[in-house]
């Protein structure tokens, strides 16, 4: 599917209206290719007002190609015989049926002309393949006589209609089921497809001469502040969910124009019960997980609850200080699975578990003075099997930060986060004591340092800590996409 952004090529002189709905005909036309088994190539002049360029193709999904070739970016140049400048010139729909020859193949071609009053837009060339054809039938001929009314559609600017834009991965296509409503609301023509749809719903019938609305009643999802006739046969393009206890058909119901007289309608069925049923189980794992996740986090809670107790009743300052840091490592994990229990992502918005982190790590900072930490920058979106290590981490530094760093003295710490090329930096910078000048980190027994130093390597990052004359930065690194 085209978009805007690849139609760079649209003449500029368009209106911002004009562009807007040729961009939406590029969206919208492969209706028109799979009805009309036709290639279609959209034409517009450039400021040589003798030479055309191709800015957008589509291929048909319910045929052969009758281009092998891209086409667009190339021009083409004023000919008297060209259909493409004789439409254009002309504002007249030109067709040739003389099975021309294009890379071998007999090939049908018609120029559409798209008008705005007496003013021509562009030209929609179609190219149909004439060895590919399919063998005339019902199902062609009902193709084919909407392809019809939709020709005359786009020519009069009617097509594409207002309403709901189609969805790639859900709304349906012609070849998923087609059903011709005529302007009374009759089903005329039905595919097999269509036919297979609604009989899986529990329809006995084959639909033809069924009446639509009728039919549709009972089985309509959604909204009910409208009827049922103005939501499926309304002045634009609608999208709506048929359901019964047994199947579920997406419907994309299309009017259609024979000037400015109602025409019927195409309604193009999709069966998707086997979508929504994966989209159930889907929400159930995802209600699931984040049930997991809700229930650690409490047992995490508890168990940092348990710690705190202990700690209380514990005399001896080195177990009470042993106590603390596992109740706060504990707490630190438990930030993040309350973050995953509150969403279906994969991945965390960082930011907020480490804001969230900084401010527990400073409430029981055991200094004499204030101690700020501020962070610098964002973490952005983490992947989950990273962030609970990340959210470790970023408590041990934080907390030597402050213990070994500013020691029982006021100041400030400073975490820097930076992503780039797929790697997260972070740093985490105080500006009290530097490290010892015999320090080496291979050499250290601090078990922060050795949990920082192994979850790290889990993650197939890097670890560095190091001091200058102002402060003293460790430094971690971590792959992001692994």
């Amino acid at each position: 599917m085209k978009t805007r952004d690849q139609l760079p090529d649209t003449p500029p002189e368009l209106s911002s209206a004009d562009q807007a709905w040729m961009n939406r005909l590029v969206d919208e036309w492969s209706l028109l290719a799979d009805l009309a088994f036709a290639d279609l190539v959209l034409w517009c002049p450039t400021a040589d007002e003798q030479v055309y360029r191709a800015i957008a193709q589509v291929r048909p999904n319910t045929g052969p190609t009758a281009l092998e070739e891209d086409l667009v970016g190339t021009q083409i140049s004023y000919e008297p015989d060209q259909l493409v400048a004789q439409a254009f010139e002309s504002g007249t729909i030109q067709h040739t049926d003389d099975h021309r020859i294009h890379a071998g193949v007999p090939v049908d071609v018609t120029a559409i002309p798209v008008m705005d009053g007496r003013r021509c837009l562009a030209v929609v060339e179609m190219h149909s393949n004439r060895v590919g054809l399919r063998s005339p039938g019902a199902l062609e001929d009902a193709y084919l006589e909407a392809a019809e009314l939709l020709v005359g559609m786009v020519s009069r600017r009617q097509f594409p209609l207002p309403g709901e834009r189609r969805v790639p991965w859900v709304s349906p296509r012609v070849g998923d089921g087609m059903i011709r409503v005529d302007r009374a609301g009759v089903i005329r023509y039905a595919s097999p497809n269509a036919v297979s749809a609604f009989r899986r719903m529990g329809l006995t019938s084959d639909l033809f001469g069924e009446d639509f609305i009728s039919l549709s009643r009972s089985m309509l999802r959604g909204p009910v502040e409208r009827s049922v006739k103005d939501q499926l046969t309304g002045v634009g393009t609608t999208e709506v969910d048929l359901e019964t206890d047994r199947a579920n058909v997406r419907i994309r119901v299309l009017p259609l124009l024979d000037g400015n007289q109602n025409a019927g309608y195409v309604v193009l069925s999709r069966d998707t019960t086997e979508l929504r049923s994966r989209e159930r189980q889907l929400v159930n794992k995802d209600a699931t997980i984040r049930e997991i996740h809700h229930r650690v986090k409490n047992n995490l809670q508890t168990v940092a609850a348990l710690l705190r107790l202990q700690s209380r009743r514990i005399s001896s300052a080195e177990a009470k200080a042993a106590l603390d840091d596992a109740m706060q490592r504990v707490s630190s994990i438990a930030v993040v699975h309350e973050i995953l229990s509150q969403g279906f992502d994969s991945e965390v918005m960082f930011d907020e578990v480490a804001d969230r982190l900084l401010r527990m790590v400073s409430d029981v900072a055991a200094t004499g003075g204030t101690v700020r930490i501020i962070r610098q920058g964002s973490f952005g979106s983490v992947p989950a099997e990273v962030a609970t290590s990340l959210s470790l981490v970023l408590t041990e530094l934080c907390q030597n930060a402050i213990e070994h760093g500013l020691g029982s003295n006021a100041g400030q710490v400073l975490v820097i986060p930076q992503r780039r090329d797929g790697w997260l930096t972070v740093e985490v910078e105080n500006f009290g004591e530097p490290l010892p000048e015999d320090f080496n980190l291979a050499d250290s027994t601090s078990l922060g340092l050795s949990i920082v130093h192994t979850l790290i390597a889990d993650l197939g990052g890097e670890f560095t800590l190091s001091s200058n004359d102002d402060s003293t930065i460790a430094a971690i690194r971590v792959p992001l996409n692994r």
